[in-house]
């Protein structure tokens, strides 16, 4: 099946999807920063680089696209009819990759929090961002 995009027009939109500073992390990050977490963004010493450290709860936070890390069972997790083989080998080496690095973080203590984009949309963001509140009990 070929591609409803030209070649040229579908590189141009794959080059503007950015892994930090997404729309998904800006509204965890807000959230924390209004109840008053402080974080540090993408520590280069920890495995995987989380995109949000709380140092004093000894806790990491990655934000999964749903498409990019393999969501099962959501709707926004769509294997591509198009470069398909490409496409599965991809995000099975970003499924691989998070199983290893959060098995790294374990090793040295820490607590993963993962949230997925479906858990950010209208319906279930509250619940979801109401959730880390929790870490100040723990």
């Amino acid at each position: 099946m070929a591609d409803v995009h030209s070649k040229e027009t579908r590189s141009y939109n794959m080059s503007r999807i950015k892994s930090k500073n997404t729309k998904p992390e800006m509204l965890v990050r807000q959230f924390l920063h209004k109840n008053g977490f402080r974080y540090r963004l993408h520590v280069k010493d920890l495995p995987g680089k989380p995109d949000i450290v709380l140092p004093k709860y000894k806790t990491v936070i990655f934000i999964h696209g749903c498409f990019w890390h393999g969501h099962e069972g959501c709707k926004y997790y769509v294997v591509p009819k198009t470069r398909t083989e490409w496409w599965l080998n991809k995000i099975n080496t970003n499924i691989i990759n998070d199983k290893k690095t959060t098995e790294l973080l374990i090793k040295q203590e820490w607590k993963i929090l993962n949230i997925w984009e479906c858990e950010l949309k209208k319906n279930i963001i509250d619940s979801t961002l109401t959730n880390l509140l929790d870490l100040k009990q723990s």
